[in-house]
């Protein structure tokens, strides 16, 4: 069987993570820097630092020290330099105490999202949040999710479960697999995706169809 052509989903991905790529040497903002090199690595970049981020919140502070800030973007594989690394924490350390709130670098590190956009991200994470407990996880999918018309499950070849689990891996980073996926992790999903797309009409059908929003 011949190679299914591009969608046009991967091919603006694609161009998203092309521009990136261009624009990293053109800026020394240690911020827009590191939004880049997240953006550089596709729709996942920038969920894969908040995964790795939240879970190293072992005591669920929202902070993180020099230690921990700069260990987290190593984990992440994103090659950033110590002096930038130093920048960044120092541009965050608001009040020099030697701590960042890493929930408010996330959100300044997240590309910029619309309110039409962030409420169809909202109305898509609610549906999917059946428990109502701010995680998506396999069960939730059951049910929302359907299979029966996709081509490995007719076919036989994936069980529901199966398929569902690639819908979950989708939101997934190598850095942190854990099944479950927040509110936050979600938006930082389609903050990446959204970086991609230019048009709020595209994403609104994307968002749509994706999830049979009404």
């Amino acid at each position: 069987m011949a190679n299914r052509p591009r969608t046009a989903s991967t091919r603006n991905e694609e161009d998203m993570m092309a521009t990136a790529r261009r624009k990293i040497s053109q800026t020394t903002d240690p911020v827009e820097k590191l939004r880049l090199l997240c953006l550089s690595r596709g729709a996942t970049g920038i969920m894969g630092m908040g995964k790795v981020f939240r879970r190293m919140d072992d005591d669920g502070s929202h902070s993180l020290n020099k230690e921990e800030f700069s260990k987290g973007i190593q984990e992440t594989g994103l090659k950033l330099s110590e002096e930038d690394t130093e920048k960044l924490f120092s541009a965050f350390d608001k009040d020099g105490e030697g701590s960042v709130n890493y929930e408010e670098f996330l959100v300044a590190i997240r590309p910029k999202m619309n309110d039409r956009r962030k409420k169809l991200v909202d109305m898509a994470f609610d549906m999917l949040d059946k428990t109502d407990d701010g995680v998506v996880t396999l069960e939730d999918l059951k049910g929302v999710y359907s299979v029966h018309k996709h081509p490995k499950f007719l076919s036989g070849e994936m069980t529901e479960d199966e398929i569902l689990n690639n819908v979950l891996k989708k939101f997934e980073n190598n850095t942190s697999v854990d099944g479950k996926i927040t509110r936050d992790e979600f938006l930082d999903y389609y903050s990446g995706i959204s970086a991609s797309i230019d048009h709020d009409a595209y994403f609104d059908l994307m968002m749509r169809n994706a999830w049979g929003i009404k």
